[in-house]
């Protein structure tokens, strides 16, 4: 089991540095869409003429993750949202050396970024609230964005995959937090915000950790390398649901970055939207067995 979890260290370190690669590169190999992003919204999501049905009435944005993009974070969640029946958004925030790189802005200015686009999804749409997926960073933002930036009535739902909400330690990639320098700050200011000592996640969470009239969902694996501790991602008080991947089903081995693309998580997403209409969720990959939730 040991082994497993390095092997799923590295890995997750692979796809990150090769999320920083592509998008580096993005720059040249690719036009630059509506959305103001050089990288293309994933399978599913960004179709404007949309209109949310009355089974499914809010759209859902997707928002990701640090060093990650709107197309490598959500290339398997959005078009099983999309093939449930959701109006699907998807955005890039927070980027930085020369536009190339997503989710490493002050996370203030990410913030308010997702209030504009979520202000964008509804005069488009005409719904009057959306529900929130957001993984990692993308999990935390949204918080700061319906506690300060006026956007408690527009939110509904909000789930969290991986998130770092009081914070995290960096404590699987090797690196001790003491030497992560000031100086990080001028090119992933975000990095540094998300120390657990953090000015940003101290406010963040004073006074309450949610926000009343709505529903928290929050997903985090044993086997995060990057949200560290995993349980820095639980949240306090009312309308909360903390789920272990791992309570759900044992076996299942998804960390930080594959958590997104993971079928039992793809599965806890739908039904923490639509609650009322519950499915069965998978555990392994092809093994057939359900585990209801």
């Amino acid at each position: 089991m040991r082994g497993s979890i390095i092997r799923l260290s590295v890995a997750g370190l692979s796809v990150l540095a090769l999320t920083v690669l592509s998008a580096a590169t993005a720059v040249a190999d690719q036009p630059a869409p509506s959305e103001g992003s050089v990288v293309p919204p994933p399978p599913g999501a960004n179709n404007w003429s949309c209109r949310p049905s009355a089974a499914h009435p809010r759209p859902v944005v997707l928002v990701h993750g640090t060093f990650e993009n709107r197309l490598d974070n959500w290339f398997a969640m959005s078009p099983r949202l999309a093939a449930a029946g959701y109006c699907v958004y998807a955005l890039d925030f927070g980027r930085g050396l020369g536009g190339t790189v997503s989710g490493i802005g002050p996370m203030r200015a990410s913030a308010q970024e997702i209030s504009d686009f979520v202000d964008r999804v509804l005069t488009t749409t005409g719904a009057q609230q959306v529900d929130i997926v957001g993984h990692s960073q993308g999990g935390v933002l949204p918080r700061y964005y319906v506690k300060n930036l006026g956007g408690a009535d527009k939110v509904h739902t909000l789930v969290g995959l991986a998130p770092d909400n009081h914070g995290t330690t960096w404590g699987l990639i090797g690196l001790p937090i003491t030497l992560i320098p000031p100086a990080t700050d001028l090119l992933c200011p975000s990095c540094r915000e998300q120390l657990p000592t953090s000015e940003f996640i101290t406010q963040l969470n004073a006074g309450g950790e949610t926000q009343p009239g709505i529903h928290y969902t929050v997903i985090v694996s044993k086997f995060d390398e990057f949200a560290t501790p995993y349980t820095t991602g639980f949240l306090s008080g009312p309308d909360v649901d903390n789920i272990t991947l791992q309570d759900v089903c044992p076996t299942n081995l998804s960390e930080h970055m594959a958590i997104t693309s993971d079928p039992t998580t793809i599965q806890l997403v739908l039904n923490a939207l639509d609650p009322d209409h519950q499915a069965p969720v998978p555990c392994g990959v092809g093994a057939g067995s359900v585990q209801t939730r």
